[in-house]
């Protein structure tokens, strides 16, 4: 399937179907958005946001979600923010997503099955990695965006002034449904590995009157 796309690839080029794409590196509508990988999304979201190319940037990682501070979507979406001119943020879930309800020790037998010994996943968590936090999925698509919203609103180097807001797309139709910050949302009742040991939940607590802002643990379940 690779050597296809890279015959159709040289068709491609060689036919000028890059023209009606070319566009600046700036986005156009000053817009990052991040989304899910899915692949019913590829054309269904930018068609369904009304969005060409150079219109957005757009992050995509499995669930269109950030599971913590140090995240490698907010790595983007700040850059985005910081270089590349983007002034707001979309966080699009989806419903019938992948990633909802997910399990590890679902994902430590596939691992096994595809040939990755436990001494490797052990080593992985040892060096300080944690295979809860990579691949225990969530509740539902609203949860997964208000964890989102959270950790962006209220991240220390995330500028005050950005718009950030929150939804969840139909994956049949397009449609979509803002989800608010204060969402009644709810959490696994295990502790869950996301930032340090022991801790469910990490968010960054910003001081109002300086700007400056540190990491809190919060323990949603009680600390362990």
């Amino acid at each position: 399937m690779i050597d296809e796309i890279i015959q159709y690839n040289q068709t491609f080029t060689a036919g000028k179907g890059y023209l009606p794409y070319q566009a600046e590196k700036y986005p156009k509508k000053k817009l990052a958005i991040l989304a899910c990988m899915d692949a019913r999304l590829i054309e269904l979201l930018p068609a369904a946001l009304g969005l060409k190319n150079g219109d957005a940037k757009i992050i995509k990682n499995a669930g269109g979600m950030v599971l913590d501070p140090y995240d490698s979507a907010v790595r983007s979406l700040l850059i985005a923010l910081l270089e590349l001119k983007a002034e707001k943020i979309m966080v699009i879930a989806h419903t019938d997503c992948g990633v909802r309800g997910m399990e590890t020790s679902t994902i430590r037998e596939h691992l096994i099955q595809r040939g990755i010994s436990r001494e490797s996943m052990e080593a992985f968590e040892a060096a300080g990695g944690s295979l809860e936090n990579w691949f225990d999925g969530f509740l539902s698509p609203e949860d997964s965006v208000v964890r989102s919203l959270d950790i962006l609103r209220n991240h220390p180097l995330m500028p005050a002034d950005v718009e950030i807001r929150g939804f969840v797309m139909d994956v049949h139709t397009g449609g979509l449904k803002e989800i608010p910050a204060l969402w009644p949302h709810c959490h696994r009742n295990t502790q869950r590995a996301v930032f340090p040991q022991d801790i469910h939940h990490v968010i960054c607590n910003r001081n109002a009157a300086g700007g400056s802002a540190s990491l809190v643990p919060v323990y949603l379940d009680g600390p362990a």
